[in-house]
């Protein structure tokens, strides 16, 4: 019977990662009604909370915490997560809610603890003096040994899983299910399609930059339809040159790469400028010279338009 009793309490333990995303919640959480309690104030005029914000955050977070932890015994975000707090002081093996000593030292260690750290900063920023010179390294020595003994806390965290903030540890509350939670079978059929398409994914991003399209297709025309006749045939070249044979458009300033075909000079200097090897669509053929068309060819286009 001990071995089952070890298998379910390590089931029902709380995860790490789920307490600290509690945590992110809840502070999410206070950013979104500190913007909007901020917004009501828009209309007013400008640095009017500036003076009592520490005061009226902490009253905001007192006002959370009698309807969350006062009352739930759990946050916003353990509420979400199916997670609430247990008095870790009992003995008792079933769930026993923390004690009403627990939830009010812990609205001052939290709600108090960052009020007096605002207002002390706020207190020795705008009174420079001499006097309290030694008040704020006082202050600063505790800030520091506090936040030593939170990453202490955090890297124990870590290692045990039990007690992520110092406040918990010290007050003995713990996170627990509200709910026990079953052993869920998870199926990997579809996390490995995902896995092998985001892989091909990947691969198909990587190689389609390194394929010259242009000369493919050139490639794969010149295979399927060949072309006959004089490539340098000033007749040919005036009943070809209607259209660009990269746009398709009428030719602006026409010119020739040594095949029959008529380009536009932006289309084929552009092409030819990203690919030192480009060849012409239609036949194939490899850039040798980049020279206009003849102004009597063109004549003739116009007069046979």
């Amino acid at each position: 019977m001990a071995p089952r009793k070890d298998n379910t309490k390590s089931t029902n333990r709380v995860l790490r990662i789920s307490q600290l995303d509690a945590l992110e919640l809840n502070k999410a959480l206070e950013q979104l009604v500190w913007s909007q309690f901020t917004q009501c104030f828009h209309g007013f005029k400008p640095g009017l909370l500036t003076c009592f914000e520490p005061e009226v955050k902490a009253f905001l977070w007192l006002f959370l915490w009698r309807f969350t932890i006062y009352s739930k015994n759990a946050t916003v975000g353990q509420s979400v997560l199916n997670i609430r707090y247990k008095n870790d002081f009992s003995s008792n093996l079933r769930y026993q809610p923390p004690s009403k000593n627990q939830k009010i030292w812990y609205a001052v260690c939290t709600i108090g603890g960052r009020w007096l750290e605002e207002r002390c900063y706020d207190l020795f920023q705008n009174h420079r003096l001499a006097s309290f010179g030694k008040v704020k390294q006082c202050v600063n020595f505790v800030v520091g040994l506090l936040k030593l003994g939170d990453l202490i806390n955090f890297l124990i965290f870590l290692q045990r899983g039990k007690f992520a903030t110092l406040t918990e540890r010290l007050l003995g509350i713990r996170s627990v299910f509200c709910k026990p939670q079953n052993i869920r079978d998870v199926g990997f059929e579809y996390m490995n399609r995902e896995l092998l398409w985001h892989g091909f994914a990947e691969f198909l991003i990587f190689l389609l930059p390194l394929i010259n399209i242009q000369k493919l297709k050139a490639k794969l025309s010149s295979w399927c339809i060949p072309l006959t006749g004089a490539p340098n045939s000033d007749d040919t070249l005036a009943t070809s040159g209607k259209e660009c044979s990269l746009c398709g458009e009428w030719p602006t300033m026409p010119h020739t790469i040594g095949c029959q075909h008529i380009f536009c000079y932006y289309c084929v200097k552009s092409s030819f400028l990203f690919d030192m090897y480009f060849a012409c669509p239609k036949c194939g053929t490899e850039v040798h010279s980049l020279q206009p068309l003849k102004s009597g060819i063109e004549m003739s286009e116009v007069n046979a338009l």
